[in-house]
């Protein structure tokens, strides 16, 4: 007997319950992100209507779970069809999204290796790009971001340490950059101002994200601020250039 359209496969199924302690939007997207990793490119999820029955949970949450995972490239739909899993493809730069939030997109599980983290006086050029005074206190965070155990990106940047009081004493080792200033201080990103070029990483830099000297990395030189319009990061990140891809896109204004 064919299965019935947008019923759950019996080669993975949904689990009976979701995980607990989070929110259940964030529950179901976990579930969706490990249902789309093992029924592979292609396969087809359940449908709005039948996790909403088999969760017990209201339509809207769950439409908001599948419209995330359609924003971060792990679904598409195909109308009159359903939505199904999409095929893996390059990693691309999103400066508003946190690494470990693609990360998990993917399918991956995010890490970081914290080389630096201190406290220090903002020089001219640091306050500058974070509108603070010079020798105002900032962190200065330096991360080789893995997935799966391996290197992604080597990222390096600098916080007004006074804007968020004990950020200096976190560990940063398994902690998302994003989501813990919203969780412990209501920051949310607005925008950011970005430069990407194509470069040759240094040496030690290729050494730690364990590429050849001659493999070009994606530079992406960045002031982020929140959705007040007020300055609270800047730094760089270098990107495994055979991992990432710059994706660019443009609108006309109306006339």
């Amino acid at each position: 007997m064919p299965r019935p359209k947008h019923q759950p496969t019996t080669d993975a199924p949904l689990p009976l319950r979701l995980p607990p302690g989070i929110s259940k939007a964030d529950a179901l997207y976990q579930v969706l992100v490990q249902l789309a990793g093992q029924i592979g490119a292609g396969g087809l999820i359940p449908s709005e209507r039948v996790l909403a029955e088999h969760f017990g949970m209201a339509r809207t949450t769950v439409r908001q779970s599948v419209q995330q995972l359609l924003t971060d490239g792990v679904l598409f739909r195909r109308h009159g069809h359903g939505t199904f899993v999409a095929a893996q493809r390059p990693g691309y730069i999103d400066m508003l999204t946190s690494f470990s939030r693609d990360m998990r997109a993917r399918g991956l599980t995010p890490g970081a290796r914290v080389l630096t983290a201190e406290v220090e006086p903002a020089s001219r050029v640091v306050a500058a790009r974070l509108q603070v005074a010079a020798g105002s206190p900032v962190l200065r965070l330096e991360r080789l971001r893995t997935a799966d155990g391996r290197p992604m990106a080597l990222e390096r940047i600098t916080v007004p340490a006074e804007r968020f009081p004990g950020i200096a004493d976190l560990d940063w080792a398994d902690r998302s950059f994003y989501e813990e200033l919203e969780r412990g201080w209501g920051v949310q990103v607005g925008g950011s101002d970005s430069q990407v070029a194509a470069v040759l990483p240094d040496p030690a830099d290729a050494e730690l994200l364990d590429i050849d000297p001659i493999q070009p990395c994606l530079l992406v030189d960045a002031i982020v601020h929140d959705t007040r319009g007020v300055v609270f990061e800047a730094g760089r990140a270098w990107y495994r250039g055979d991992q990432y891809e710059a994706v660019v896109r443009a609108r006309r204004p109306a006339s």
